[in-house]
Order: C-alpha cells, then structure tokens, then sequence
C-alpha cells in the first residue's frame, strides 16, 4: 500500500533500554558500538568484518545503538550494514586513489573554509560525527581528536566571508554541524546571520538519519530563529526512512525548514534503478526533496564503493518521467582535483537546426519543437539592474555566450604554440585575434 506506515525498530539487545534514555541524543551518543564484542551482541561479524575492525589506525568506526537497530542480523549483505560497519576491502587501495578527491585543502583560503564557487563557500565548523560513514569524503579530518577544529578558526572564517562581499550563501558543515553543543550552534548560526551580505544559512546533517532522537523541540526553536535557513539530509536506501526520522523530518518542516537531500550512488547499497526510484519516492512522502546523487568520491577507502558512471545514468533514466519531477534529484560528478559537482544525465536533446529541436522523452518518443524565428534578446535597461558590477573570473562557458570571451585555453596553450620561438611580428597585435564584439567593452580589431 502506498500509505504503509513507515517502521520502528529497536534491537533485542536494546528492548530494555527505557525509553526515557533511548529517546536521549546524549545516551545515544555516549553508547556508540565500535568493538568486536559491541558488534556481536547484534549479529556474527563475517572474517572480513573482524579484520578491518582489528586493523591499527582505521577511519573511525562508531555506530549510534538507534542506526544499528536498522541492520538485519541474518544478513551479511544488509545495505545499512555495509555503509557503517568496515570490511577488509576498505584498506585495499585502488587505481584513482586519493587522501583530498576535490582537492578541498587547495580551496580554502583559511583554514576549515572551502571558497570553491564564485558566491558560496563551505564552513567546516566540527570533525564529529553521530556515526561514521564509511566512504566518507572527509575521513583524512573526520573522527580524528587530533584533527579538532580550533574555535579560533571561527573567527578567521568569520572574517572571510565579512571581507568577501560576493558570499551570499554559507553552508555549514563537517564532520556534522548538529552533532555541536547547542550553545556552540547557535554562536556560529548568530555570527552569520549578523553578516549583511549572508542571505542563505545551508546546513548539511546526517543526524537526523543516524540519531532522530536530536531533532527535538529545543533544535528547532533554535533554528527557526536564523531563517531563511535550508537543511540537506543524507538518506541512502528505503531501510534508513523509518517512523522516527518521518517524525524529525515533520518537526523540521514544520519549523519552516525547507529539506533536501544528498545521497551517494554505493555499490551493494543502492545501484539499482528500482530501489533509487523507491527511495526518492519515500523521500517526497516525508517532504523531502531529493536533491544530490553523487557518484562516489576517489577517497581513500571508498574504493569497493564505486559504481560506474553508466550505472547513474541508468538511475537517471528511470527516474525522468518514470516519477513526478519533484523526485528526480540532480546526478553529479564532484570533479576530481577540485572542478566542483559536474551534473551528468542522459540527452535529451537529440540534434538541432537553425529553426527546429529534435528532442526525445523517457519513452523514447521523438518530436521536433519549432524554434521562433523573430526572438530579439531582452533589452539592455531591463537587465543592467542584475548584471555584476566588475568582470567575473569564474564566468567559464557562460562568458563564451555572453560574448565576453572568444575561447578558454589552457594555460600552457600559447606558449606550446610558439613552438620555441619568440613572438612574431604578426602576433604582436593582440587585437587580431579578438572578435568584433568580445573583450574589453568599446574595443575593436585593428582595421589597418
């Protein structure tokens, strides 16, 4: 049934637990299974299992005793299983390998402050998480006390985005940002807010997946007082979306908190067309929208983890038109070396002319939409309000349709093409290869 009541579960070894201290985020988190023997009062750990967990100097391992609920005891194979509980392939290295995949470190002009988009930048503000997931992108800071986020760096990340006007949007994350001490919280989300040119507040949590028990009434008081404030949640198969997260996910609503949602494309856990399409689905039922999927990060670890690109593309064509739009998240690729989130999905425009589009749907159905022939761009008094006041040094191919730039060339490109020599005389001229149009605004091609 569509309307089927989403599930509650509580492990044997849990039953006792009253419910005063199981509904606790605190007791939740100070009774966290990481051991061998916290592990096998739930279910036989495999060989590979009691490998990895004995293994010295392994990505964090802690599980809240909610999370752990959610595990089948009778299935080595149990998606939640396989996100939190590490296997001997996580030490195994593979080809692509890296410590930073997005090259974070190279984007932070300060530290635990990623500037990587022209008007955005990301606040690390904590290196704790409730549970730990294990392809995290972040596992060389996460889970390390020796990696702790100073308080001082707040300050210095504070001053940043003070000095860097064109920031309109931060988003807090981590390691996990609920995870904080209230008090701490509310410091970071008041020093923001007080910023004039700071319009969007984004938090990015899993705490609400792996401990719901945090969303109480006191979290949304606080949050509700730093609108417009948005919150992005991890959810990464149907097992995760229970009647504990339902009920944090309407609290949050309810509180004016628009929801999203990230999830990571895991082999074994969730690359399958038909279950994204579920999950995504469900998603929309406790009115959350799905935002993200990302193909796995070439982090360290993660390796048994990846899936092809082919196989999100698949995911994406049975999600476009198979479900209401509102499901369909965006697929992205976050560009290793630090390109940022490229999107990918399948084409849909087939071919085009000078007056006709070829496109086709989900179905394969194919039809041509005639093009206007007497389209004129809107006039420059309606727009000049919106343009940016000085050159954008991130426009990329936007600046190729706007006419500012005539091509992007690799850096190297002229001097390669010099083949050794110096400058000659007919490249002296640097207008020549200008456009008519393009470039410095009033400039023209040298006609003599």
């Amino acid at each position: 049934m569509p309307n089927t009541p989403f599930p509650s579960k509580r492990a044997p070894v849990f039953q006792d637990v009253p419910d005063e201290q199981w509904n606790d985020w605190h007791w939740q988190l100070s009774h966290r299974l990481n051991t061998v023997a916290d592990f096998e009062q739930l279910f036989p750990l495999t060989e590979s299992e009691r490998k990895a967990l004995s293994t010295p100097d392994l990505f964090r391992v802690d599980i809240t005793p909610y999370f752990a609920s959610l595990i089948d005891p009778a299935d080595p194979l149990d998606p939640i299983r396989r996100q939190v509980i590490p296997t001997e392939k996580e030490i195994l290295p593979f080809s692509g390998m890296m410590e930073d995949s997005l090259a974070e470190d190279a984007h932070s002009p300060v530290p635990g402050l990623v500037h990587r988009y022209p008007d955005r930048v990301l606040m690390l503000v904590t290196n704790q998480c409730a549970s730990y997931c294990r392809y995290c992108t972040r596992s060389r800071l996460v889970g390390d006390p020796h990696q702790a986020i100073s308080s001082r760096y707040f300050e210095v990340q504070l001053d940043y985005i003070r000095n860097t006007p064109q920031i309109r949007d931060v988003l807090i994350s981590g390691g996990d940002p609920l995870t904080m001490a209230p008090k701490m919280l509310e410091r970071v989300l008041t020093a923001l807010r007080e910023i004039p040119h700071v319009e969007i507040i984004r938090i990015g949590t899993r705490v609400p997946v792996f401990m719901p028990q945090r969303v109480d009434d006191a979290l949304c008081d606080l949050l509700q007082r730093f609108h417009p404030l948005w919150l992005n949640i991890h959810v990464n198969h149907p097992n995760e979306i229970t009647a504990e997260l339902a009920e944090a996910c309407d609290k949050l609503s309810r509180a004016g908190i628009p929801l999203g949602n990230q999830s990571v494309l895991l082999a074994g856990v969730n690359d399958d067309p038909y279950l994204m399409r579920k999950l995504v689905q469900d998603l929309v039922r406790i009115r959350v929208r799905p935002y993200y999927i990302y193909q796995c990060d070439l982090v360290e670890g993660a390796g048994h983890f990846r899936t092809t690109v082919a196989k999100g593309l698949e995911i994406m064509e049975a999600l476009r038109g198979h479900t209401s739009g509102l499901c369909v998240p965006t697929y992205v690729v976050d560009a290793p070396g630090g390109g940022g989130k490229i999107p990918v999905m399948p084409n849909y425009v087939l071919s085009a002319s000078r007056d006709k589009v070829v496109l086709r749907n989900f179905e394969g159905y194919i039809s041509a939409y005639t093009e206007p022939d007497d389209y004129q761009e809107p006039d420059e008094s309606l727009i000049a309000p919106y343009k940016p006041a000085g050159p954008d040094p991130q426009e990329g191919i936007f600046g190729l349709l706007s006419g500012n730039e005539l091509a992007i060339k690799p850096e190297w490109f002229d001097q390669v093409h010099l083949r050794g020599r110096g400058t000659p005389r007919l490249r002296t001229d640097q207008q020549q290869g200008k456009a008519l149009g393009s470039g410095e605004e009033g400039e023209k091609p040298n006609q003599t």
